[in-house]
């Protein structure tokens, strides 16, 4: 583990592609922490992504953030999740990421 992490508010989001009868959720990472993730994160895996770990609430996972044109990286939050934090989409979550 790299050891860097980065704490942030952000509103839970969902994809306007997501096909019907699915939810992908995202939060997305502030500019300022995208760039430190760009600089410590060494080459990038498939499609861009950085492996971290994410805590929001009382839920810890570990997962990818994925880079967006339009919003730097994103970070995935599951079903699950949002579901054990009683949050929707529209909410602002309070997330803790550490890259690994």
């Amino acid at each position: 583990m790299s050891g860097w992490a980065c704490e942030f508010e952000a509103e839970l989001w969902e994809w306007s592609s997501s096909p019907a009868g699915t939810s992908w959720v995202f939060a997305t990472v502030p500019a300022d922490e995208t760039e430190e993730i760009q600089l410590r994160s060494g080459p990038p895996r498939g499609f861009g992504s950085v492996r971290v770990e994410v805590t929001l609430g009382g839920s810890t996972w570990r997962t990818s953030v994925f880079p967006d044109k339009e919003r730097g990286y994103v970070l995935p939050v599951k079903k699950a999740v949002r579901r054990a934090e009683s949050l929707q989409v529209g909410d602002p979550a309070r997330l803790r990421l550490e890259l690994v």
